[in-house]
């Protein structure tokens, strides 16, 4: 799928805004909700990178580009070790682009599948890494809405980190949300609440209610609730009203401690902060410094000698894609030599013009300029407070709480 390699290395002009032209694409390696990622190398400083990209057309047709601006516009603002960080965006013709931290680990949806057996000590860690990374989007006001197995990635010594950021909102300072967003397995009661009854809306606790669901998965190899996308939503506040969280008589009073208190269906009552859970006597014994800097070494190490991921993805790339990205650049050349041709055939009025505000909207980022321009900012950031100042509120329209549930809920494919 790759490209011809060169022993040349292309000089950039420093001026230049980052594109297509400055990757190598070496293999295809996940398809997301709305795009395909692949591994790339920048050309000039042979730096690997994931690539996610996103075809406009489709994006239109889907009513998806508002979920696009909204990830862009938040990821821009972010930097933290336990998330993936975005470095590029830009736009060609066809698609959208956005470059970010490459993670070799797999994410734990792919591990769980494989029935690996994660220890208590391995998911205690997990979850004392994803605290810090909620407290820090916290921080910046930011829910994230979609925390599951399925998106969060390890990198290569095992460390958890937070991706996918296209359904997540951000908050005023007395704001709430209201829509039901989310994978219905690991939405918090108040989501559900807020949907059925138009209740007060829900805040950053949603957060901490599905890293309780998702480290119970990650020790139980099940989630605590029989919850799945068909599910409807009264079924669902009836099991939670019903139905009592079972604990596996191995594991430690501890982490039976705080995954009650993550579950806890009063969000008033939850864990959601790291003052809860710095208190609690169960994690007494963490140095957070050092988790911080990713200096105490995970219990499970994906293996290096394998993608961790479905190889099939880069089977999909290369047979089934009708427009592969490896054959992009001739695919354009022979567009604009059709661009004189009359007989090429327009598209519609409604399509052009929503590409053409696609195009003059897109949000182009560079986190390696940036980097230049600001001399002594560290390569990531080391404070659980935000590294960057909070990313504005989203533009009218933008902002999740004006998306109606259908557009915005994540479907859940078990």
């Amino acid at each position: 799928m790759g490209a011809n390699h060169s022993h040349k290395t292309p000089v950039f002009d420093e001026n230049e805004d980052v594109n297509f032209d400055h990757f190598q694409i070496l293999r295809a390696i996940g398809k997301g909700s709305f795009g395909k990622v692949c591994i790339v190398q920048k050309r000039d400083t042979k730096k690997m990178y994931a690539m996610k990209y996103m075809n406009k057309q489709k994006c239109i047709e889907r009513d998806e580009v508002r979920n696009v601006f909204r990830e862009l516009q938040v990821m821009q603002g972010l930097e933290h070790p336990f998330l993936v960080n975005l470095w590029y965006s830009f736009q060609d013709e066809e698609d959208m682009f956005m470059v970010v931290d490459l993670l070799l680990g797999g994410d734990l949806r792919y591990h769980l599948q494989q029935n690996v057996h994660f220890k208590e000590e391995t998911v205690k860690l997990y979850i004392c890494e994803l605290a810090l990374a909620l407290y820090y989007l916290q921080c910046c006001h930011i829910i994230h809405r979609d925390i599951k197995p399925d998106n969060i990635l390890l990198d290569e010594h095992g460390h958890v980190h937070i991706t996918d950021f296209n359904i997540a909102t951000v908050l005023g300072d007395s704001e709430k949300a209201t829509s039901m967003a989310g994978t219905k397995p690991y939405m918090a009661p108040e989501v559900f609440q807020s949907f059925i009854d138009g209740g007060p809306g829900y805040s950053y606790p949603v957060d901490w209610w599905s890293l309780g669901v998702t480290a119970y998965e990650l020790l139980r190899g099940w989630r605590p609730y029989d919850i799945h996308s068909s599910t409807a939503v009264d079924d669902i506040i009836n099991m939670f009203r019903g139905e009592r969280v079972h604990y596996s008589s191995t594991w430690s009073k501890g982490m039976v401690s705080l995954l009650r208190r993550l579950l806890a269906k009063d969000p008033e009552c939850r864990l959601s902060s790291m003052a809860d859970i710095q208190n609690l006597p169960y994690l007494a014994d963490v140095n957070w410094d050092a988790v911080l800097e990713k200096g105490t070494p995970p219990g499970f190490v994906p293996n290096k000698g394998r993608l961790n991921c479905d190889p099939t993805f880069e089977l999909e790339e290369m047979i089934l894609e009708s427009k592969p990205l490896h054959k992009k650049k001739k695919r354009l050349a022979k567009s604009k030599s059709r661009d004189g041709n009359k007989e090429a055939c327009p598209l519609p009025a409604h399509l052009q013009q929503c590409l053409e505000t696609v195009r003059e909207e897109f949000i182009i980022f560079n986190r390696e300029k940036l980097r230049k321009q600001a001399p002594g900012v560290q390569e990531a950031s080391t404070e659980s407070r935000p590294a960057s100042p909070a990313p504005t509120k989203m533009e009218e329209g933008h902002n999740n709480n004006t998306v109606q549930p259908s557009e915005e809920t994540a479907v859940d494919n078990s």
